[in-house]
């Protein structure tokens, strides 16, 4: 495995571990190294779109599926709440963490709170539609926005 896979691999394992985005630091302690490589290696995740930073380029704001931010849309799961960047990424977080738990979410038509229970065979039945304004074509051209 590359330095950068391992890097992006120690992000999602902190993300999962605690629902924080870790920092620098932090993933370099994780990886016994030292903070430089792990940056040029956060650099191309980001160029690779694997992350979107924060306005200071180093805070994880995005790490798919998890939001690095608080956001209306989470799981909840073994006492940890877990913030997803859309309702769609909350419905990812318990298929990339294999484990159900509680979504919730609200619906941008009506304002509706939704809340759907996922276990290890899948979410609960329900008759939501998800509905996204932009194509997936275009969805990095602003994927703070999207």
């Amino acid at each position: 495995m590359t330095f950068e896979a391992r890097v992006g691999t120690a992000i999602l394992e902190a993300f999962a571990a605690t629902g924080d985005p870790p920092s620098p630091a932090g993933v370099a302690g994780r990886l016994g190294s030292d903070v430089e490589p792990v940056l040029a290696a956060w650099d191309r995740l980001r160029g690779g779109r694997a992350i979107v930073t924060g306005e200071d380029g180093v805070s994880i704001r995005m790490a798919n599926p998890f939001s690095g931010i608080s956001t209306e849309h989470t799981f909840e799961s073994a006492g940890i709440r877990y913030y997803a960047n859309c309702a769609w990424d909350a419905l990812g977080i318990p298929a990339a963490l294999g484990r159900g738990g509680t979504v919730r979410s609200r619906c941008a038509h009506s304002g509706e709170s939704l809340r759907l229970e996922v276990t290890d065979d899948g979410p609960e039945d329900c008759d939501w539609l998800f509905h996204s304004l932009v194509p997936a074509a275009h969805w990095w051209d602003d994927i703070v926005f999207t």
